[in-house]
């Protein structure tokens, strides 16, 4: 497992919120060894989950508005904003645009993703420049051909923060190892170049990746280069307006055919021992109340989605020392599931389904999705001092089974109608223990799948991304308490399709522009 205990990298790669994310330089000492490259890889894996050095975001590597890491921002712009999650602190933590879908240039999470985004990129790019091969030719053959594994890697992770900033963000800044360091103000490139980069890119590295057979959890195998890029073209017609469905099944196969199987209890999946789920899990950020403090990550989702206000919920009962009470779930999520769906895990006593109150916890069923508890069931960490032990699983194979799914419903080539039936009804049968829940093909169409992905991958930051695909986000096709700011729900202006650039952005950048806001 992949944990980084030691940074080789400056405190701080950022300095004022108000300036293009930049690098210190780096001492040419530290990359004297293929061990302190691994070291310093582990920091770009952990720029996912930790926001500074130190314990729970100490020593921080941006001056950020929240403070808090890239997963706790993303979540809150992936999930807070559509009928799965409603938040409680409205004003304490500045969440009202997200909430209502009325957000602008200011917004301090809009600004604080973004930012943590790049962050991650320049940490990417700076380990780049230090791998490049005439800067390793000094190393033995054997440690040679280990550092380009680590510079794959490092590509992917920049790719999938790329492609984070495209799917949020749109049109952006774009810089590589290839680029100055210092003054240097990156051009502005449009959505079909960061596309074309991000699809070229994962192509590329994917070649010098590691097979999952023989990669160590918490690093990501060539099968995870192979997911994203499904899902960058399970989501290209968004991005570029051009399809590419037939390229999506095609990675989905890739995957597919690499051996890996469902786990057979959905919700080991996502416990404190779910780091054994390798035969699922494609690639997770990896989480650890020893390494990884953090107050966001998965401790924000489990804590945060445990009430603190309830005479009856038991925080112990989730591996929990306390709940955070940070939000509920909207009552369209819960809806979706028949009875007899186990994927249904859901807290409801003392609980309303409909959310008269946004910030009153009374209101909105809990999620038991995630816990901190062992497969024994017991709490694997103290929360309080450490947070959770629970990794959060990025790409799953039920993920890319309903992908493939969708991708031959729209039309693409490479499989067959009655292949997707199957894989759609492998993950109702999970869910059910039975059969009982299997659809026909007459059922298997869009709007099926989209709503089967929220009952599967509810709280895995994929909703957003899913609503704007099937033109359903912004528009009256679909409403959800809250949405739009009414209780009933209403449309938006299709510009929240896209989050802004944040204004201190534009300012220090006269590159970036954004369109409607």
């Amino acid at each position: 497992m992949l944990l980084c205990t030691v940074s080789f990298l400056a405190s701080s790669c950022v300095g004022e919120l108000d300036q293009y994310p930049h690098e210190e330089t780096t001492s040419e000492d530290v990359y004297t060894s293929v061990e302190n490259y691994k070291a310093v890889l582990g920091k770009l894996y952990n720029s996912f989950v930790t926001a500074g050095q130190g314990k729970g975001g100490d020593n921080g590597d941006l001056d950020s508005y929240s403070g808090y890491d890239y997963m706790r921002c993303y979540f809150n712009m992936q999930e807070c904003c559509t009928d799965e999650v409603i938040y409680t602190w409205l004003e304490g933590d500045k969440m009202s645009g997200l909430t209502y879908i009325s957000w602008d240039v200011n917004d301090i999470w809009v600004a604080d993703t973004y930012y943590r985004i790049y962050y991650t990129i320049a940490l990417c790019n700076e380990f780049l420049r230090y791998a490049a091969d005439e800067k390793i030719s000094g190393f033995s053959t054997a440690d040679q051909a280990e550092i380009k594994h680590y510079r794959a890697e490092a590509r992917f992770i920049r790719a999938l923060a790329y492609y984070h900033a495209l799917d949020l963000y749109r049109n952006i800044p774009f810089v590589t190892e290839d680029d100055p360091v210092g003054s240097y103000v990156p051009p502005r490139y449009t959505a079909d170049q960061i596309f074309e980069y991000i699809e070229t890119e994962l192509k590329d590295a994917s070649e010098d990746m590691l097979d999952r057979s023989e990669c160590e959890y918490g690093r990501a195998c060539k099968q995870a280069a192979y997911t994203l890029l499904a899902r960058l073209y399970l989501n290209a017609e968004v991005y570029t307006g051009v399809a590419h469905w037939t390229d999506c099944i095609t990675y989905c196969n890739e995957v597919i055919n690499a051996g890996y199987t469902l786990e057979s209890d959905y919700s080991k999946l996502f416990n404190a021992d779910n780091d054994k789920r390798t035969n699922e899990i494609i690639y997770s950020f990896p989480v650890d109340a020893e390494h990884t403090v953090s107050w966001g990550a998965t401790t924000y989702i489990i804590c945060g989605g445990v009430n603190n206000a309830s005479d009856t919920q038991v925080p112990a009962d989730y591996g929990v020392s306390s709940g955070w009470g940070n939000y509920r779930l909207r009552g369209e999520l819960p809806s979706l599931f028949s009875d007899g769906d186990g994927r249904a895990m859901f807290y409801t006593e003392g609980q309303t389904l409909t959310i008269d109150v946004v910030d009153n916890q009374a209101y909105g069923y809990l999620p038991e999705k995630f816990t901190n508890l062992t497969d024994e069931g017991l709490a694997a960490s103290n929360t309080d001092d450490g947070g959770v032990d629970t990794d959060m699983p990025v790409f799953r194979l039920a993920d890319v089974y309903l992908m493939l799914a969708e991708a031959v419903v729209m039309g693409g080539n490479g499989s067959s109608r009655a292949t997707a039936l199957s894989y759609v009804n492998a993950l109702r049968e999970r869910a059910y223990g039975d059969a009982s829940g299997d659809i026909t093909d007459s059922q298997l169409t869009a709007d099926f799948i989209l709503d089967e992905r929220g009952r599967e991958l509810y709280l895995e930051c994929v909703r957003r991304t899913d609503l704007i695909r099937h033109n359903k986000f912004t528009t009256s096709a679909y409403v959800w308490q809250w949405k739009g700011g009414t209780i009933d729900g209403q449309a938006v202006d299709s510009k929240y399709n896209i989050f802004p650039i944040p204004a201190t952005e534009l300012t220090a950048n006269p590159n970036l522009y954004n369109d409607n806001y």
